[in-house]
């Protein structure tokens, strides 16, 4: 494959995982708040089915080996610390985020993540943040303050709660995005994801054993948690990391701005949650910071 049919396959899989993660954030919100479903035994399931899934479809092909990442003493232990600060970390601290508060505002607190990135490579490289670097960080702390405030500073309209769980939700999205790196040059994307899902859901069983089933079941709790596991999980995580694989992390976050775009605008008009101006104004800064860091990465690649 040509370089840069290689990178348009990259920018479609990125944004495309991103607006399936923005849609089952809905469907995630629709299930804790009608059907009683939990944050807790949601991520389990999801986790181990999807998981699951991919590694018996990596088996079904020739020359995969499933196995080889486990000879290695250093990509086990990547793995490992991959699976639960980042696969697992990342799924639970989202669906918390959107428990707390619904799926617009969780999601787009999430998207948060790049700046995290950003702030981490700065310090990697051991290189001061630019001006548009700085610029980022205000736009993405005036976005975060009209979402929890609404321009008000006497009155909170999200709970520490849910502040909590959205920023942490950035942070496990920036890890995400950055740990697999090396491994996922080394190994196939479907191998890596499938492990990873495994290994965090399993360790999440000691919290929430999934066989102990809460909530309201009939077709459209069954519907959504197929949707959730098939196009939340499933597809768009082997897509994401296939899409990190090509583009780099930092472009990939970038890509993802994506998601909290449909997100906001599936739960506004199927599940009716409100969002006033001050959120719209603070959801398109935090969406602005991805783009002023994009504008960024583009001038130091041109350099």
């Amino acid at each position: 494959m040509k370089t840069i049919d290689k990178r348009v396959a990259g920018f479609i899989m990125a944004i495309g995982a991103a607006t399936l993660w923005g849609i089952s954030g809905a469907f995630a919100q629709f299930l804790f708040q009608e059907k009683q479903i939990t944050p807790e035994w949601l991520v389990t399931v999801r986790l181990i089915t999807a998981g699951s899934l991919l590694l018996l479809l990596a088996a079904a092909r020739k020359n995969i080996d499933l196995g080889q990442i486990w000879r290695h003493p250093k990509d086990r232990r990547s793995l490992v610390l991959f699976s639960i600060f980042g696969m697992l970390a990342v799924q639970y601290t989202y669906f918390a985020a959107i428990a707390s508060s619904n799926a617009a505002t969780a999601t787009v607190i999430q998207y948060t993540g790049p700046v995290f990135i950003m702030l981490y490579m700065a310090v990697s490289t051991h290189k001061w943040p630019s001006g548009f670097d700085y610029l980022a960080i205000l736009m993405a702390l005036a976005g975060i303050f009209l979402l929890v405030t609404q321009g008000r500073t006497d009155k909170l309209s999200l709970s520490g709660i849910a502040l909590f769980w959205g920023i942490a939700s950035a942070i496990t999205l920036a890890i995400h995005s950055i740990q697999p790196v090396r491994l996922l040059n080394k190994y196939p994307s479907m191998v890596l994801v499938g492990w990873a899902m495994l290994i965090g859901g399993g360790a999440f069983i000691m919290v929430s054993n999934p066989l102990h089933v809460p909530g309201i079941w009939d077709l459209q709790t069954a519907g959504g948690i197929l949707f959730i596991i098939l196009f939340g999980t499933l597809i768009p995580f082997y897509a994401y990391l296939n899409a990190v694989k090509i583009l780099g992390p930092q472009t990939s976050g970038l890509l993802a701005c994506a998601e909290p775009v449909s997100a906001a605008v599936v739960a506004v008009y199927w599940l009716k949650v409100p969002f006033g101006f001050t959120d719209w104004a603070g959801a398109f800064l935090i969406v602005g910071t991805i783009l002023v860091i994009a504008l960024q990465e583009r001038k130091t690649v041109q350099a």
